[in-house]
């Protein structure tokens, strides 16, 4: 979309049972995208139907009401809350003073601006060709025909049909580049999830996801910053990671992730699924929600993305977030298809040690206490490995030569040290202090 257009009018069908709250909502974020766009909307014209027209998509009359609003503000582009067809877009554009877009290519024209990775520009670029390809159209398609007569005969492979191969070739392309940094990002995941838990969050979009980020590198990174997040709608689309510490000793990785929203359009969650994976790879997502404009319809829509890329497995903490903007009597139900449910706010602070002390209890980088004992010797490997694993809080002889050690270390990886420790002693025992307590002779 230019970054001249003077205005918009914005187009919405309502349909009967469609509730006022609802409609609202959806007539808001329209002009949410058309903002993140770079244009605004000069006037909303919609109209209450229960099926849409196969024409026009609306009704005849209200395609003239549109072209007078045009004209009345000036507009340079209509833009339609759905995804037209191709005749629609053609019908539409004959009979209007202007352009005619629909939610799909808005949605597209805001992710083509925000793309700066190699990775979101080539998602982006196959996104566009695919929604592209099937809206060709010219008097191509008529002279491709064969007849039976002379001068019946087409001249063969037509401009159109040059246009159309032209497009898949550069899809081809586009995605082998796509599949080699997929593979990349697929090593570095691996390398990355054998040594540090990782941490994504995930939410719709302008729900404060970028600045949770920035407050938990701010408190708890270990190296990088992050720029600031802006009120606007998509203001993330490449991922984002950035390693925080965690627990005493520990360190865990958080990913920002591109922002969902209601209908995103297949073709972007097509060609953004590598990206929109990395949550299904993940050991814990942060369900980010504006706990000033929750909406059931918004917390589906995050559910549903994760369900459609395989992550409704992974443990999930929902964290609602802008809590200071809403009176405590006022504040959400609790999310019941998360783990726990949080409430703070990233731009003040508040509640945020809640969040890290959960995230670190849930991917077990609390601490916890070892106890081991065996009557084999340690070397000074042993005692390295030992301090490697955690904190040495304490060490004792019994007079039967045993030596006990109290360890201090990450939940998480108690069963590694145990498996460790039976491979180099046989006769080890091992407890952690969830277990019951060993008496005081054998300790």
């Amino acid at each position: 979309m230019e970054q001249s257009l003077q205005g918009i009018v914005a187009v919405l069908r309502r349909t009967p049972d469609e509730g006022d709250d609802a409609f609202t909502e959806r007539t808001a974020e329209l002009i949410g995208l058309c903002e993140a766009a770079g244009a605004a909307v000069q006037r909303v014209v919609t109209q209450t139907r229960a099926t849409a027209d196969r024409t026009f998509y609306v009704g005849s009359g209200k395609v003239a009401e549109i072209g007078q609003a045009v004209e009345a503000t000036g507009a340079d582009v209509a833009v339609f809350d759905t995804e037209l067809s191709p005749g629609q877009i053609r019908n539409l554009e004959r009979e209007l003073p202007c352009r005619v877009l629909d939610r799909t290519q808005l949605i597209l024209d805001i992710f083509a601006q925000r793309a700066r990775s190699r990775e979101g520009m080539l998602q982006v670029e196959i996104a566009q060709l695919q929604y592209l390809l099937p809206r060709l159209t010219g008097k191509g398609v008529e002279l491709s025909r064969l007849g039976g007569g002379i001068g019946t005969r087409g001249p063969g492979e037509t401009k159109l049909e040059m246009d159309r191969r032209r497009i898949r070739e550069r899809i081809g392309h586009l995605r082998a580049q796509l599949a080699e940094l997929e593979r990349r990002r697929a090593v570095q995941r691996g390398r990355r999830r054998r040594t540090t838990p990782t941490v994504a969050l995930v939410g719709y979009t302008n729900a404060g996801k970028t600045t949770l980020l920035q407050r938990w590198t701010d408190d708890r990174g270990v190296r990088g910053t992050v720029e600031a997040g802006r009120d606007r709608l998509f203001d993330t689309l490449d991922p984002l990671a950035r390693r925080v510490k965690s627990g005493a000793t520990g360190e865990l990785v958080v990913l920002d992730t591109v922002g969902f929203v209601q209908n995103l359009p297949h073709l972007l969650v097509d060609a953004f699924r590598a990206t929109l994976e990395e949550a299904a790879s993940v050991d814990l997502i942060v369900h980010v929600v504006d706990a000033s404009h929750v909406t059931k319809e918004r917390m589906e829509t995050t559910y549903q993305v994760l369900g459609e890329i395989g992550a409704l497995d992974r443990p999930v903490l929902t964290f609602y977030n802008k809590a200071d903007l809403v009176d405590a009597a006022a504040l959400p139900a609790p999310d019941v298809q998360a783990a726990a449910s949080l409430y703070g706010s990233a731009q003040t602070g508040t509640g945020m040690d809640a969040l890290y002390q959960a995230v670190d209890e849930r991917l077990g980088m609390d601490r916890v206490s070892l106890w081991l004992s065996t009557r084999h010797a340690l070397d000074a490997e042993v005692w390295s490995q030992l301090a490697k694993f955690g904190q040495v809080a304490s060490a004792t002889s019994s007079e039967d030569g045993a030596t006990q050690i109290e360890l201090r270390l990450e939940r998480r990886i108690v069963e590694r040290v145990r498996a460790w420790l039976g491979a180099q002693f046989p006769d080890v025992r091992v407890e952690a202090d969830e277990l019951p307590a060993m008496d005081a002779k054998t300790r």
